[in-house]
């Protein structure tokens, strides 16, 4: 048996320089959070992180949920745990099997008063937080609802040896924005209830780039951490380039050109082959709908040059023409109108399913 992961969620920064979503910090209150698994196993241990944390984060107790089953998480034996700041920190682990495509609903006390919170700011995904130490209760009283997730990294799941496991890299288009909020109809998730065997876990931050730090570290410096740091990865899923392309006028940055993408992409598919991995990688989904601060014609150009290259290089083992499948049939810088969120740059969650269709299961054989 091995040690991988059932669920993962890419975390940022809560000083980072542009901001999606609210910052939060936290005093006597209980968070509660659901973790929709990719994966299952015999048993299971929950990843937090202060990564991004300037003071320590005190844990006064926490429970883990799985179905009508609820039972405490500790620390070396014990409830309560300080992560020092930049830190993570693991749970015991909890002999109760888990399944792919179960919830494992995880409720944190947090007693004192914490640092802005370390955390993943577009999950599709709600969490409740109340005040007073409610992790044993059913309901919590008189809770907030928040789409955010803080303080949890992911779950490690106890699984056959042998188990292989791929990692979706990438933006919004894989952590799901534009999709149905708690309904579990990411990209990612639909593509898991293809799979016959293995799982794909999810590392999209929405705003991402793959070459320059604004939400999140950049892809190539967060590469080692998000993929290659987890066991038994055997592919790599990529979905980078809308930001890269529509955030620098935004921001007032010169713009990036097809050639700059295209080595961060060469130089990305070269980390992970040469650390063993296959690279599927998708093409730059259509943004043009998304407004002429972020869809300007310079960055459209670049993404239908760099797609073409994509589409014809040797550089990936497996190529998802992401772009072709969701783009509108006359105009094909833009999300097709059935398939759009709203904003001109987010699939909604027919737009997912079609992304998601749009990967050929053998290219990923896990």
């Amino acid at each position: 048996m091995i040690w991988t992961a059932g669920f993962r969620t890419g975390v940022i920064s809560p000083y980072e320089r542009l901001q999606f979503s609210e910052p939060r910090r936290f005093a006597d209150q209980t968070v509660r959070q659901v973790l929709h698994l990719a994966g299952g196993g015999d048993a299971f241990r929950v990843r937090l992180t202060n990564r991004y944390g300037r003071a320590p984060l005190t844990i006064g107790a926490a429970t883990a949920a799985v179905g009508d089953r609820q039972v405490a998480l500790t620390f070396d034996g014990a409830e309560h745990r300080v992560v020092p700041a930049g830190e993570e920190a693991v749970t015991d682990p909890v002999s109760v099997p888990v399944r792919s495509g179960s919830d494992v609903v995880v409720s944190l006390y947090l007693p004192e008063r914490t640092d802005l919170a370390t955390h993943s700011h577009k999950p599709a995904e709600v969490a409740r937080i109340a005040h007073g130490n409610h992790v044993t209760s059913p309901v919590l009283p008189g809770a907030e609802q928040v789409e955010a997730r803080f303080y949890l990294s992911g779950v490690d799941v106890l699984a056959p040896q042998g188990t292989t496991i791929a990692v979706a890299f990438g933006d919004s288009w894989f952590e799901g924005v534009g999709t149905t909020i708690g309904a579990n109809r990411r990209s990612v998730d639909v593509l898991n209830r293809r799979l016959r065997h293995g799982w794909v876990v999810n590392q999209g931050i929405a705003g991402n780039r793959l070459l320059r730090d604004t939400v999140g570290e950049h892809g190539l410096a967060r590469f080692d951490r998000d993929v290659l740091s987890i066991p038994a990865v055997s592919h790599v899923l990529v979905h980078f380039g809308i930001n890269d392309l529509g955030l620098p006028a935004m921001l007032g940055e010169p713009p990036v050109s097809a050639d700059a993408l295209i080595d961060g992409f060469t130089t990305l598919a070269a980390r992970a082959h040469t650390a063993g991995l296959k690279v599927v990688a998708a093409t730059i989904g259509p943004f043009a709908g998304a407004g002429p601060e972020i869809s300007t014609p310079e960055g459209l150009a670049v993404r239908r040059e760099v797609n073409e290259w994509i589409r014809t290089t040797d550089a990936f083992d497996a190529v998802v023409d992401v772009a072709q499948a969701v783009a509108g049939p006359h105009a094909p810088d833009h999300i097709h109108p059935a398939l759009d969120s709203g904003d001109g740059m987010h699939l909604n969650d027919k737009g997912a399913e079609v992304m998601a269709a749009a990967v050929n299961l053998d290219d990923l054989a896990l």
